[in-house]
């Protein structure tokens, strides 16, 4: 890293803390890593005359996306089973590809391809959960974004480990690997209630509390889930999760499509975190998250695109727009989940459910400067009345510019710094043309 200051001269500085605010004729000053100074611009521009000043007049600057759960490394079986319910999709299609294909360089080619697309689009941290974590942290690392890699627990045999024991033996030592990395933590990563039993979920909460570890699983995913777990047990995988001591604030429960009044009202009271993923529910027809309900009762909700294969895409511009919309037809109400709130969801509230949000998800002095340029002077976002809702309902991908990681330009005037994404297409092409022949 330079050791020269930058400052940033947007014409709409959107901080996201306070809540609602935008800002004109401010700048952000970057001194290394951190957001050193927010303020006027020409003061800013007074007192630091040998920084280096970018200028963005026609853009608006936000705290970098978080994406707060996905599988990346599943960019490469993109499209490969479309237009079918979760149980066959997972079942008859991914899980046989998976157990096929999936290797480390599966992982670091599909995992490069991810972190690619989600830097394009303005995402700045991400949280995965997905086989082989070693390598999708270097690659991390790497390729210069924030990211918090899922430690895999299951019951069963995969590609990763054949048992809940050989599961732990490997998430630890790959704790232990990345705990000198810059931009990479980890979380547990137990994937359902449906797949991991009692005692692998009761060692996970006790090496969470020990390690002081998040920890994110799939929960309440879809009605068969849920009907199938009171059938079984006599009550649902809430409950379970619940008698277990799982739900507290380390907990990130991904989906929660199925949920009635009590569950949401328990979701609230122990602190733990949602992670509302609307588009792959959407295409899956799992369900629909009742996240205004779950705000408005004081739970934390974030966002997340889940993987490529049942998104299709890794766009948080889209998925916060498809959040929007969907909250307001679900409860029939147009001010439902407005723009400034579901920015949040994807900013603050991301940090907090990653347990970051003294370092990063809103433009703050102190916090990392992870932070994303919008052009908003497209044909497709003219006028601007209002930049944050401007942002959230009419710009896509392509208009994010400029995106910086802990001070890092890592996207530069639209291209990605350091990465030839030309090589990236290829290797995803190679091995689309190996799987599709077997498929």
């Amino acid at each position: 890293m330079s050791s020269k200051s930058t400052l940033l001269c947007p014409k709409w500085l959107i901080p996201v803390q306070p809540s609602q605010t935008v800002l004109t004729e401010h700048a952000v000053l970057i001194e290394k890593e951190t957001i050193k100074a927010v303020g006027k611009r020409e003061r800013l521009i007074e007192q630091h005359p040998n920084a280096d000043v970018v200028q963005l007049p026609d853009h608006a600057l936000i705290p970098g996306l978080i994406n707060a759960h996905g599988h990346s490394a599943m960019t490469l079986l993109r499209g490969i089973a479309d237009d079918l319910p979760l149980e066959t999709w997972l079942h008859d299609h991914i899980w046989p590809a998976e157990a096929k294909w999936v290797n480390e360089q599966f992982v670091e080619d599909g995992t490069k391809l991810a972190v690619a697309e989600m830097l394009l689009g303005g995402t700045t941290c991400f949280a995965d959960m997905y086989f082989y974590p070693n390598i999708s942290a270097r690659v991390a690392q790497n390729m210069g974004i924030r990211a918090m890699v899922g430690l895999i627990v299951m019951d069963f045999p995969t590609v990763w480990a054949q048992n809940p024991d050989e599961y732990f033996t490997k998430g630890i030592e790959v704790h232990d690997e990345i705990r000198s990395y810059s931009n990479v933590s980890a979380s547990f990563a137990p994937h359902a209630p449906y797949t991991v039993s009692d005692e692998p979920l009761q060692r996970v909460q006790t090496l969470a509390d020990e390690l002081q570890l998040q920890i994110q699983m799939h929960i309440h995913e879809t009605e068969h889930e849920v009907k199938e777990a009171i059938g079984q047990t006599g009550q649902s995988p809430l409950r379970r999760l619940d008698d277990l001591g799982l739900l507290t604030p380390k907990l990130m429960a991904v989906h929660m499509t199925q949920l009635d009044a009590s569950e949401i009202e328990l979701v609230a009271r122990s602190g733990m975190h949602v992670i509302h993923c609307p588009e792959s529910n959407m295409k899956l027809a799992s369900g629909i998250c009742p996240v205004s309900d779950l705000l408005s009762a004081g739970a934390n909700v974030a966002l997340g695109t889940d993987g490529a294969a049942s998104n299709n895409d890794l766009s948080m511009l889209g998925e916060m727009r498809t959040a929007s919309m969907l909250a307001k037809v679900s409860s029939k109400d147009a001010a439902a989940l407005p723009a400034w709130q579901v920015l949040e969801m994807a900013t603050i509230n991301g940090a907090k459910a990653l347990n970051m949000e003294h370092e990063v998800g809103s433009i703050e002095v102190g916090k990392f400067a992870d932070l994303t340029a919008i052009e908003l002077a497209s044909v497709h976002s003219t006028p601007v009345y209002d930049p944050i809702s401007t942002i959230i309902y009419s710009c896509s991908p392509e208009q994010v510019t400029d995106v910086w990681v802990g001070g890092k330009r890592v996207v530069n005037s639209r291209v990605l710094v350091d990465t030839k994404i030309a090589d990236l297409k290829l290797k995803a092409r190679d091995w689309a043309d190996r799987i599709s022949r077997t498929t």
